[in-house]
């Protein structure tokens, strides 16, 4: 059984580098077929979907965020990490990553808060 987790910091100050890392279990990142997905919720707004790293390495990004978002991948840890850069408080969240297969996503990581403030 495939399980998400996400990983890294909480508050996170303005004009700063946002990380977040998320680490699967039970299955392997270069699955073929498979996309590893960055998904986020601002407070009382939907969900946006920010970019995605396929099993062969290409990245994906939400053009609205692109010039911000960064995606990789350490294979041999199993993980895939979110950048994203000169965060302002709007960039306040909760944040998952998830598997997406023909745009089905699941399963999700349980997701992790960030606040962007001073």
């Amino acid at each position: 059984q495939v399980q998400l987790q996400e990983s890294g910091p909480g508050l996170v100050k303005p004009s700063q580098t946002l990380s977040l890392t998320c680490t699967v279990s039970g299955g392997s990142i270069t699955t073929d077929s498979y996309y590893w997905t960055w998904i986020r919720q601002p407070p009382g707004k939907g969900l946006e979907w920010m970019g995605a790293i396929a099993y062969s390495g290409n990245t994906y990004y939400n053009p609205s965020l692109k010039s911000r978002t960064s995606i990789s991948r350490d294979t041999s840890k199993n993980q895939f990490t979110l950048q994203l850069s000169s965060v302002t408080p709007e960039d306040t969240a909760v944040y998952y990553c998830a598997r997406n297969v023909s745009w089905i996503f699941g399963p999700w990581g349980q997701g992790t808060q960030v606040t962007v403030s001073s």
